[in-house]
């Protein structure tokens, strides 16, 4: 279970949040309730695919994210700039460990500047705070 020091942390900053165990999780059922959850699945993605070491994955994965996140009109299609699509378009036939590190980046600025403010700000932190604060010590135990 989320602790209240985990939750209090997020507030720290946006690096705090998306790195921490829970933070990633709950920010993103917050996005939902803005219509925006695609940007934290692009960026937790993104992550996964910097790990990736086989190049046969490595290639399956982008084009996963190509076609669920970068192509126009795609299903969960995020909010970057042409330069940045035009790039990830040219690199997807041999697609490098860094190749989604810009759109990557973009995204993350979003959030940072846009959404991670109004979540702070959102009932849905505030309550959620609140409701371990109120709590105490006995919600630490698990």
């Amino acid at each position: 279970r989320v602790s209240l020091e985990e939750v209090l942390q997020w507030s720290q900053s946006f690096e705090k949040l998306v790195t921490s165990k829970y933070g990633p999780v709950v920010y993103k059922t917050y996005l939902k309730t803005e219509h925006s959850d695609e940007n934290i699945e692009f960026w937790l993605a993104c992550e996964a695919y910097k790990k990736i070491t086989s190049q046969r994955k490595r290639i399956s994965m982008a084009r996963k994210l190509f076609t669920s996140y970068i192509q126009p009109q795609a299903p969960k299609e995020i909010n970057i700039d042409n330069p940045a699509r035009k790039a990830i378009i040219r690199n997807i036939q041999e697609p490098t460990q860094s190749c989604f590190d810009e759109a990557q980046r973009i995204i993350y600025m979003h959030m940072e500047r846009d959404s991670y403010p109004r979540f702070l700000e959102s009932k849905f932190y505030q309550n959620l705070k609140h409701s371990l604060q109120n709590n105490g010590s006995d919600s630490m135990v698990n």
